[in-house]
Formats: C-alpha cells, sequence, structure tokens
C-alpha cells in the first residue's frame, strides 16, 4: 500500500516499539504508588515529559498528559464560567469547533476569527477581536487540511495584550517544523503523540506556569490534579521517544518531505482544471490539498484505494458526511471544488517511486472519468 495520510496518523515507528514493550509486561507499576515498580514508572513517566517538553520548547513541568489531542483541545477551552468569552478561527479542528459550540450552547459567547482565501487568519479580525477582548482565544498552528502555518506569535502579542489567553493547536506543527511554546508566546499548546510515529491515545496539553487550568476528570492526583486517571505509562514512553527522535531526525525529515511534497506539485500542476489549495503559502512540508473541478472527492479517494493508494479527502476527525470542508468553506472555496478535495500528507517512508505511481494513477483515473 502506498500510504498518504500522515496527517491523520503515522505509523509506530520500531524505536518507539522497542521503547514501549517493557512497559506492558515487566514494568507494570502504578506511577503513583511508592514502592519501587511504582518509582520506576514515574521516573520513566518523568523522562518522556523531558523529552517531549524540548521538542516543544516547554519546560517539562509544564507538561499534562492527556489520551491525546482531542482531550487536550477540550481541556484548553473546558471552563466552568458561563460567561467566558471564546473565540476560535474558522479552520480549527473539530475538536476545537465543537468543544466551542458545546460550551456556547452552555451559555459561553463565541466569536469566529475569519480567514482569508490563502487560508490565513485575518489580521483585521484579530484587530477587531483586541476591542472585544474574549478570555480564551484558539488559534491552530498549521491546518491539518491545508498544511498553512499560522501566524500565532504575531497574533499572540496582541490578543495577550487585552488579557486573552491563547491556546495553539499544534497537533499536526509538532515534528513537521520547529515548535517553541517559548517563542509562540501563547499560555496553551496542544499535541499529540500519533502524528509524530508514537502511539496512540497519548497527548498532552503544554500550560504556561502562570495560567489556572480548570480540570474536567477528576478523582485522582495525576498530573497535578488537572487530569486524574492511571497513567497510560506505555503510551506516555513511546510519546517520549518518538518524541526524542522527531527532535533529533527534524532538519532531514523536513527537508526529504518537502523534496517529496515539490515533485508532486510540480506533476500534480500539469493536471487541467486542477487547484492546489494554498499553494503559495508557508505549509507544513508534508501536506498538500488540492481539488479537481467536475470531480467527486469522496468517489476519487475511493477509487484510489482500489489501487491501493490511501489518500484523505479532509480532516480525519470531520463527521459532515457529503458536506465540503469547513476549512475550505471559510476560506471562500466554491463548493463543487471544494467537494473535490484531496489531501496527500506524507511521511518519512515514502519515496519518490511512490510519488510517481501516485501521480500515474491519477492522471488514469482523471482521464477515464472525462471520458465517460
Amino acid at each position: 500500500m502506498i500510504y498518504f495520510d500522515h496527517n491523520a496518523t503515522t505509523p509506530v515507528d520500531e524505536r518507539v516499539l522497542e521503547a514501549m514493550l517493557p512497559f506492558f509486561s515487566s514494568y507494570y507499576g502504578n506511577a503513583s504508588s511508592l514502592y519501587k515498580a511504582g518509582r520506576l514508572t514515574r521516573s520513566a513517566i518523568n523522562t518522556a515529559r523531558e523529552q517531549i517538553a524540548a521538542l516543544a520548547g516547554a519546560s517539562a513541568t509544564q507538561i499534562i498528559f492527556t489520551s491525546g489531542g482531542t482531550e487536550a483541545n477540550a481541556l484548553a477551552l473546558h471552563t466552568n464560567n458561563p460567561r467566558t468569552q471564546l473565540a476560535i478561527s474558522a479552520i480549527e479542528h473539530p475538536s476545537i469547533t465543537e468543544s466551542a459550540l458545546k460550551l456556547k450552547q452552555q451559555g459561553c459567547p463565541l466569536e469566529i476569527i475569519s480567514v482569508d482565501p490563502h487560508g490565513l487568519v485575518d489580521e483585521n479580525a484579530i484587530d477587531a477581536l483586541q476591542i472585544r477582548a474574549p478570555a480564551i482565544v484558539s488559534i491552530m498552528l498549521a491546518n491539518n487540511e491545508t498544511g498553512c502555518i499560522q501566524a500565532v506569535a504575531k497574533y499572540t502579542d496582541k490578543l495577550r495584550a487585552v488579557g486573552a489567553i491563547v491556546h495553539t493547536d499544534a497537533v499536526q506543527a509538532l515534528g513537521k517544523i520547529p515548535v517553541d511554546f517559548k517563542q509562540l508566546g501563547v499560555q496553551r499548546m496542544s499535541i499529540s503523540s500519533h502524528k509524530i510515529y508514537g502511539p496512540k491515545g497519548c497527548g498532552a496539553l503544554i500550560v504556561d506556569d502562570d495560567t489556572l487550568i480548570e480540570p474536567f476528570l477528576v478523582g485522582g492526583d495525576q498530573e497535578k490534579g488537572l487530569r486524574a486517571g492511571t497513567e497510560n505509562v506505555a503510551a506516555i514512553v513511546g510519546f517520549g521517544k518518538a518524541a526524542e527522535l522527531a527532535l533529533a531526525e527534524l532538519s532531514s525529515r523536513s527537508e526529504k518531505l518537502l523534496a517529496l511534497r515539490l515533485k508532486l506539485e510540480a506533476a500534480l500542476v500539469e493536471i487541467p482544471n486542477l487547484t492546489i489549495f494554498a499553494q503559495h503559502q508557508t505549509r507544513l512540508p508534508n501536506t498538500v490539498q488540492f481539488g479537481i473541478a467536475g470531480i467527486d472527492g469522496e468517489m476519487l479517494l475511493m477509487q484510489l484505494d482500489q489501487k491501493n493508494i490511501a489518500v484523505s479527502s479532509g480532516s480525519a476527525c470531520a463527521s459532515e458526511g457529503g458536506q465540503p470542508s469547513p476549512v475550505l468553506t471559510a476560506m471562500g472555496i466554491e463548493t463543487t471544488l471544494a467537494k473535490s478535495a484531496i489531501r496527500v500528507s506524507l511521511g518519512k517512508q515514502n519515496t519518490e517511486t511512490e510519488i510517481y505511481q501516485f501521480i500515474t494513477t491519477l492522471k488514469a483515473l482523471f482521464l477515464k472519468t472525462n471520458l465517460r
């Protein structure tokens, strides 16, 4: 199989799996226990915290482990105050959008920050937002569909000046581009293990030392009382190892992925009526989203699947079913073109040969469709 859906999930690196295995059977103590077996697992968790902090430009004490990026996003927005004013960008991941809408139903005022046709947050909207001074603002660092990278640090300066708590969903950015929690200036940042060749079921919210968080999972003192529940030690160890490898290999991975992406895009633009969304913007090195006028994206996806090529039509967590991508809609992309969208997200094991095979297959399917 040619796997081109790494923004949905990545295969676990063999070195990560090797690090995890002992914690399924040999080192199984509860990390909250005071005896030796518990201390060993606690030490492993602390090591992972240091590894992840190094990749994310944070301090180990700022890492709160969660079950994944979705929980980290929900925790970042969580509030028990129904008057809390929220603002999120129009291109957020469904885990942010749906959490915010749920809070809106509970009484929290919600504002959607517009984006321009290139998928970038509208600076005029940020300036207008300063006047209304929301309590919590969430702007993702890199979009999971288009790959567009946002100027989060620039927006953060403006928003923190009016007292806002700024959160960024960095799930897609981590391990693909340099990510530095301190330099971004945000107070909360979400990350996830399975996007960087670690295991599923583990993520983290990074929280500034001066920011208060209201937990919604209670019943234990784990994670400084901010996320109750016995730790998934094997997954946390795997996340730590994946972060260590991502930091060591960041430059080489990014260079390889960008070279592959550019080859892919050079071939894609030769296909008639094909549009690469946000083509000229700064994007993740591995991500290309395109549409072909007159083609049904989901049908094309299934045709590619029959050829043993795995791609996506957008976010794997979206549940709109037949509706165009909210991200592309927010960018003002015409509905039929948006419905044709295909996302290719490359990974470190992909090759030039796979790019060639994909393009050859895509062109053959395109010609077949247009000859009907």
